[in-house]
């Protein structure tokens, strides 16, 4: 048993989570096996400057867009820069090239504060759409990458058959670009993900690496085969989808099928309590109480959405629904989860024209248990306690950001920047923006963005 002695904490309390001095966490088998506030060090304790924190959860990530950052605003920078862009860096993708993309993407999210990730991941073959002669090449080399960062992976293999819906329902085929991304039919995408399952439980420690699943979007899987993977995904396993992100989305599913997305999703019954909706963030009301009623989860992407101009979900008005509110990184247009819970907050301001529309409780538990619970690793609640998995994060108080905040209300006021140390699975993993066994991120970055367009 080893422990961990913390300057102030977050913990959970009678009253709420409230901020304690003098926090002594014992931790066993990478959980926290004791924790007592108002304690001294004692020999052999960790010391964490600042604030702890639990550490954040990614809930939507596509490691490979990190190579977009900052490279698609020629011009005026329109959808049509950003995605001749992000074709030409996924064709350019391949095993190698992407293991040591993926580390450092992962890498860099660790020193952000993230302990966890849900990786969206659909470049599963060569270029031409023919399978690598290792199967899983590719998911594997993003298993390894998570593996080396020391960052827990959930990863979402996803099923992507088609390049649009007519109104008619037919689906168009995949275009030159995607043809890496498919499988021949939901069937194949079953067999596929039921091999990869085995083969990383086989080579990973489950509470590191698991494997969940995704739809691309409605327009990514025809209704045909929308109604195969109702049927037959196994129950045991977390499934994330892209839900009305644009609003030409919802104009063509609902000439194809009369319905939203939502609407499709539920007349197929896989609106549950395990689905996640990415985005959505244009829906109608009947959306938004139906994905209620399923208790689903939103994963909101707020620098992503912004950065792609999508629009403003109607975040309050889900969570008051009973939806549970979870964010992620998307495209990396910034990787920090302060920023994130900022920014979820602030659209809602620009958009309602009110203060106040989320509690800084209620953005840190969307960037802690209500991402966790959208994956298949381990649930990091917003406060510490006994029991919950030693994922922490400390944040320094008295940067130019944080100096005079109170802890509570950092969500208003950090960035990544202000974050000191991070802990994942009771081991030390970032200090001082430097990962401990990789080093920089940015160095990383650097040197693996070089093989990329």
């Amino acid at each position: 048993m080893s422990g961990y002695w913390c300057e102030a904490a977050l913990i959970e309390a009678d009253g709420g989570p409230t901020v304690a001095t003098g926090v002594r966490l014992e931790t066993q088998d990478g959980r926290i096996a004791g924790l007592i506030s108002g304690a001294r060090p004692e020999p052999g304790d960790q010391v964490l400057n600042g604030v702890v924190f639990p550490a954040a959860a990614n809930a939507h990530s596509h490691a490979f867009h990190r190579i977009l950052r900052g490279r698609t605003h020629d011009g005026r920078g329109d959808f049509w820069v950003w995605r001749e862009q992000m074709y030409r860096s996924a064709g350019e993708l391949t095993p190698e090239k992407y293991e040591k993309l993926a580390t450092a993407v992962f890498a860099e999210m660790v020193v952000a504060g993230f302990s966890s990730v849900g990786e969206f991941h659909y470049v599963h073959h060569q270029p031409d759409g023919r399978p690598y002669a290792e199967r899983h090449a590719m998911e594997l080399a993003l298993a390894r990458a998570a593996m080396a960062a020391g960052i827990r992976l959930t990863l979402l293999d996803t099923l992507y058959l088609a390049g649009g819906v007519g109104a008619n329902g037919v689906a168009a085929p995949l275009s030159g670009e995607q043809v890496r991304f498919g499988d021949a039919d939901a069937h194949a995408w079953l067999d596929r993900l039921s091999s990869l399952r085995a083969q990383v439980s086989g080579a990973f420690p489950p509470e590191m690496v698991s494997v969940g699943a995704a739809l691309h979007s409605v327009r990514g899987v025809p209704e045909q085969d929308l109604k195969i993977v109702a049927e037959h995904l196994p129950a045991d396993i977390p499934l994330h989808i892209h839900l009305s992100e644009q609003p030409a989305e919802n104009d063509a599913c609902e000439k194809a099928y009369g319905v939203t997305p939502a609407g499709l999703l539920a007349r197929h019954g896989l609106l549950t309590r395990r689905l996640s909706a990415v985005h959505a963030t244009h829906l109608t009301p009947e959306d938004i109480r139906l994905l209620g009623e399923a208790g689903s989860t939103v994963v909101m992407c707020p620098s992503t959405e912004a950065d792609l101009a999508d629009g403003i979900g109607p975040a309050r008005a889900l969570s008051d629904a009973g939806v549970s509110i979870a964010l992620g990184t998307d495209q990396h247009a910034a990787i920090d989860p302060w920023t994130e819970m900022r920014a979820l907050e602030n659209g809602e301001r620009l958009g309602s024209g009110q203060r106040g529309r989320f509690t800084p409780r209620e953005l840190l538990a969307a960037a802690t248990d209500g991402a966790t619970a959208a994956m298949a690793t381990p649930v990091m609640p917003a406060a510490l306690r006994t029991g919950a998995v030693c994922d922490l994060m400390a944040v320094a108080p008295d940067s130019i950001r944080t100096a005079g905040s109170v802890a509570q209300q950092f969500p208003f006021s950090a960035t990544a920047s202000d974050v000191t140390d991070v802990v994942i699975g009771g081991r030390l993993m970032a200090s001082g923006g430097s990962h401990q066994s990789l080093g920089q991120p940015g160095s990383l970055l650097t040197e693996a963005l070089k093989s990329f367009s």
